[in-house]
């Protein structure tokens, strides 16, 4: 009896918190917000990623060491200082700022990645006639790639979570969902088993997919 009371109002807080006054439609709005901010600073940091890698990697002093400044700076500070710059359109400083944050940990996975791959491969490629632009864009950046899959989809999972921060500047994702509707039903355990779930959710299905290119990238080593 104890266990379907609990069962019982356990349904009931969950009622309350997703299905009444259309509440599901807050958390849609939030899910929205939260991907939204995610993938754009995935995007930035992927790309902006690769820039930091090459310039540290670089021999060249003038764009090692600007490199590697903007690594420690951005490493040193927690991302929600750096989103306290405030405009006055707050998704976008949300996605620059995760951006930013996320590159300099994406220059460090590159890197490891490109360290990873055989020095060989290099002078191999260089044997053949190729430049050495030609030997790192067709040679190791792709086994470097390889490498750096399980360690980009952990920084992609963490860019998922991390954004939970962005209610610092009034932005509404899931976190933000949470709050809300807490006031409303002065009930904190409906509304936060529902965006643990959500959040679960997203990372697994991120987790899937990544799961699934790493094995095709497998497959393809092996013909």
């Amino acid at each position: 009896m104890d266990i379907m009371n609990g069962l019982l109002g356990f349904g009931d807080k969950l009622y309350q918190a997703f299905l009444v006054e259309d509440r599901w439609r807050l958390y849609l709005d939030g899910l929205g917000v939260t991907l939204g901010i995610t993938l754009g600073a995935i995007c930035i940091s992927t790309v902006l990623g690769m820039v930091l890698c090459l310039m540290k990697m670089s021999r060249h002093r003038i764009l090692r060491w600007p490199a590697q400044a903007y690594i420690d700076i951005i490493r040193g500070i927690p991302v929600v200082v750096q989103l306290l710059n405030v405009t006055d359109n707050k998704m976008v400083v949300a996605v620059i700022a995760f951006g930013l944050n996320s590159s300099a940990y994406m220059a460090e996975i590159y890197r490891s990645g490109i360290n990873a791959v055989d020095p060989g491969q290099m002078e191999a490629g260089r044997s053949l006639g190729l430049s050495k632009v030609q030997t790192m864009w067709s040679v190791i950046f792709p086994q470097a790639l390889k490498n750096c899959l399980p360690t980009y989809t952990s920084e992609f999972i963490v860019l998922v979570k991390e954004t939970a921060v962005v209610g610092y500047i009034a932005l509404t994702d899931l976190t933000k969902v949470y709050s809300a509707i807490q006031s409303k039903t002065y009930d904190a355990f409906g509304p936060l088993f529902i965006i643990a779930v959500a959040y679960f959710c997203i990372t697994k299905v991120l987790s899937i997919v990544f799961s699934k290119m790493e094995r095709r990238l497998r497959e393809s080593d092996r013909r």
